[in-house]
C-alpha cells in the first residue's frame, strides 16, 4: 500500500526542513522544478531532442513559482517556452516571484486567461507540445474562478485536438488534494479542465492523489525527492 500524507503535513515538512536549517524555499522549488523536467522527459524520452515547445500556466502562489522554475529549465534545454501568469507579481510569496523575476529575464510574462486571443499561447505549437499546469498547488481549498476555468477548458480543448500531452505540477488545478474531491463552479464550468497525462507531485503522494477523483485526474503520478528525507 502506497503511504500518503496530507497537504498540511507537507507544509509542515517544509517549513521544518527550512526552519532547521537543511534547505531553503528557494532551494526546494528549484528542485521541484527540475522534479518535473526530469519526470516529463522520463516519461517522453523523445522530448529530449530540442526543439520542442510547452506552454506553462502558472499561478499566484508557490505552485506557480514551481511552474517558472520548469519554464526556465526548458529554456536552458533549448525548448520553446511561452509562459501564462495568473495573478499580480507584487502579490507572489518571495521565493515564487524571485524565479517569475528570473522568467522575466528570459522571456515574456503573458496574462492569462488572455484578454484577446489565444495566439501568444497557441502560435506554433505542434503535435506532442506540452501545456504544464502550474496554477494551484496542494493549499487549493476553494473553487476556481469561472473565468479561469474556462480559459484553462477551452485551452485544453485545443490541446486535444493538436495531440499536447498536459503534465501537472503537485496537483491538477481544481483537484482537493486532501480529499481527492473536485471543486466545482458553478454548472457546468469544472474546476478541473482536464486530467492530466503526468502528475508530478513532491516528496510523498498526498491523500488525495488516491481516492475519490485523484486518479482519474491525475494520469500517471510520479514522486520527485526534493530532499526533505524519507518519504513517507
Amino acid at each position: 500500500m502506497v503511504e500518503t500524507i496530507t497537504p498540511m503535513q507537507m507544509r509542515e515538512l517544509e517549513a521544518d526542513a527550512i526552519s532547521s536549517g537543511l534547505t531553503t524555499g528557494r532551494d526546494l522549488m528549484e528542485r521541484a522544478g527540475a522534479g518535473v523536467v526530469d519526470a516529463i522527459l522520463a516519461k517522453w524520452p523523445t522530448k529530449a531532442d530540442a526543439p520542442r515547445r510547452a506552454v506553462v500556466l502558472c499561478g499566484p502562489g508557490n505552485n506557480g513559482g514551481d511552474g517558472f522554475v520548469v519554464a526556465r529549465l526548458l529554456l536552458e534545454k533549448g525548448w520553446s517556452v511561452v509562459v501564462g501568469f495568473y495573478g499580480d507579481a507584487a502579490k507572489l510569496p518571495p521565493d515564487a516571484r524571485e524565479n517569475h523575476d528570473r522568467w522575466a529575464k528570459l522571456g515574456p510574462v503573458v496574462p492569462f486567461p488572455p484578454q484577446d486571443t489565444y495566439e501568444p499561447f497557441l502560435a506554433g505549437f505542434e503535435p506532442g507540445a506540452l501545456l504544464i499546469d502550474a496554477l494551484f498547488g496542494i493549499g487549493l481549498t476553494r473553487p476556481i474562478a469561472v473565468d479561469l476555468s474556462t480559459a484553462v477548458l477551452g485551452l485544453a480543448i485545443n490541446n486535444f485536438a493538436n495531440d499536447w500531452n498536459i503534465v501537472a505540477v503537485d496537483v491538477p488545478s481544481g483537484l482537493d488534494a486532501e480529499t481527492g474531491t473536485l471543486l466545482c463552479g458553478p454548472p457546468p464550468h469544472p474546476g478541473v479542465a482536464t486530467a492530466a497525462d503526468l502528475t508530478v507531485t513532491f516528496h510523498a503522494p498526498k491523500t488525495g492523489h488516491m481516492q475519490n477523483e485523484g486518479p482519474a485526474v491525475c494520469g500517471e503520478l510520479v514522486v520527485a525527492d526534493i530532499g526533505l528525507g524519507p518519504a513517507a
